[in-house]
């Protein structure tokens, strides 16, 4: 659990990968994934508060609009 503690500590996994011996940095990433305490503190530190989620399927009416002005422009009438 080493690079559990140097991760923790601050250090980056491109200075972890090599005195584990990994070949690639996918191999180190593993520790990163498995600290979940540090993934907390780190969503903790952006300060998102909790919101309602937007709801899908509700366009904006002048996002709308214009896009219909668009496809009216494009439209061509052959004689």
């Amino acid at each position: 659990m080493a690079a559990t503690h140097l991760l923790r500590s601050g250090v980056g996994l491109n200075t972890i990968r090599p005195r584990l011996g990994h070949a690639k940095l996918d191999t180190t990433a593993i520790y990163a994934e498995i600290d979940l305490e540090a993934k907390a503190r780190a969503i903790a530190g952006l300060g998102f508060t909790a919101s309602e989620p937007s709801k899908p399927g509700k366009a904006d009416e002048a996002a709308t609009e214009y896009l219909r002005t668009l496809q009216s422009d494009r439209t061509v009438k052959r004689p």
